[in-house]
């Protein structure tokens, strides 16, 4: 989903689907709250740790590149 103010694209949502994970289990294997991880999953967060970023890769077996994108404005 895209963010207002940034060109930077999260995928996150197409990435646990394909992985068939949900939220909640995502954020108690990564040690992260789910309504934090919901903030980054729908493109709202201005900021990601890489130290999370990796757990997230780590778990998901996908590279950071699958999961945030950027797309320039038209």
């Amino acid at each position: 989903m895209k963010s207002i103010y940034m060109s930077i694209i999260v995928n996150l949502d197409v990435m646990m689907a394909r992985r068939k994970i949900q939220l909640t289990e995502l954020a108690e294997r990564i040690d992260i709250t789910p309504a934090n991880l919901s903030i980054l999953k729908t493109g709202k967060a201005k900021a990601i740790r890489f130290s999370t970023l990796e757990a997230i890769c780590k778990e998901l077996d996908c590279q950071p590149a699958d999961i945030l994108e950027y797309r320039k404005d038209e």
